[in-house]
């Protein structure tokens, strides 16, 4: 079956609005490819966050057995829902309006949408803790961060809570003529494969809020952070945590710790606090 076209798709449900997020995906060569991306997973049910003008789905329903896309714009959920009668009277496809941080995700296999970028953060984190495969399209700056190596300018808190569940893979990059309207930065497709950390943490959420404590002191000593933000970690003993830690630790700056050795920080404060 003959793709539809991107450009007549987007013209028809009346363009992306820049202003609400909306910059609908339109190069047939970018759109080709993404599906690729997803060949070693299994697409039995693909779950479309944001799908705008439909192009994506478009790609997405020739392979897949069943695609959800969740949309908010009621204009763009009722172009959708004429567009793509046939595929969703077969059962191909359910369009569902909605909030993307809100709305429950159905039981999807994996996640393949060109994310709002105002909310990709958080729908990520969303989807991470799902545990599921995504091929996710974001502002090239957040990608770096989110794949983002100890020690870089980069790495933070994104790249931390991201790797704590998933490998992390820029697949490609993308630029500004690919979307409708253009957006004002690059983007990229970044692939995240869930797997389990090589470290054990206590708690998932205290693992995160410590690593978003001690980066708001990136520039201190990891000594220094640990003592200025127990009233975002919670860190009841923070000398005594300090003290039993290893040495190298404590001297290191946020931004140069490991994934494990934010681990090593959470169980060590989680045994003294009992």
């Amino acid at each position: 079956m003959t793709p539809r076209d991107p450009d007549r798709l987007a013209t028809a449900a009346g363009r992306g609005d820049a202003d609400r997020d909306q910059h609908f995906l339109v190069d047939d060569r970018v759109l080709d490819r993404i599906p690729e991306y997803a060949s070693d997973f299994d697409i039995e049910h693909v779950l479309e966050i944001g799908p705008g003008a439909g192009a994506l789905t478009d790609r997405l329903l020739s392979v897949a057995d069943h695609v959800t896309a969740i949309e908010r714009d009621s204009g763009l959920v009722a172009f959708l829902t004429q567009e793509f009668y046939g595929a969703i009277d077969r059962g191909a496809l359910t369009v569902t309006e909605g909030d993307a941080l809100e709305e429950p995700f159905p039981d999807y296999s994996i996640c393949i949408s060109n994310l709002p970028y105002g909310i990709s953060t958080e729908v990520t984190f969303r989807l991470l803790r799902q545990q599921q495969p995504a091929l996710l399209m974001f502002q090239a700056e957040v990608a770096d961060r989110l794949a983002a190596q100890p020690g870089t300018s980069e790495y933070g808190r994104l790249s931390v809570g991201a790797q704590h569940y998933a490998g992390v893979e820029i697949v490609e990059p993308v630029p500004p003529e690919a979307f409708e309207p253009q957006p004002a930065v690059d983007s990229a497709l970044v692939l995240l494969t869930p797997r389990e950390p090589a470290y054990e943490v206590p708690d998932d959420e205290a693992f995160l809020e410590l690593v978003k404590a001690l980066f708001t002191q990136r520039r201190k000593t990891v000594r220094n952070a640990i003592r200025n933000t127990v009233h975002i970690s919670g860190i009841e003993e923070p000398d005594v945590l300090i003290d039993v830690l290893p040495d190298a630790i404590p001297a290191k700056r946020p931004d140069a710790l490991t994934p494990s050795e934010f681990a090593e920080i959470a169980v060590t404060a989680a045994e003294i606090d009992g």
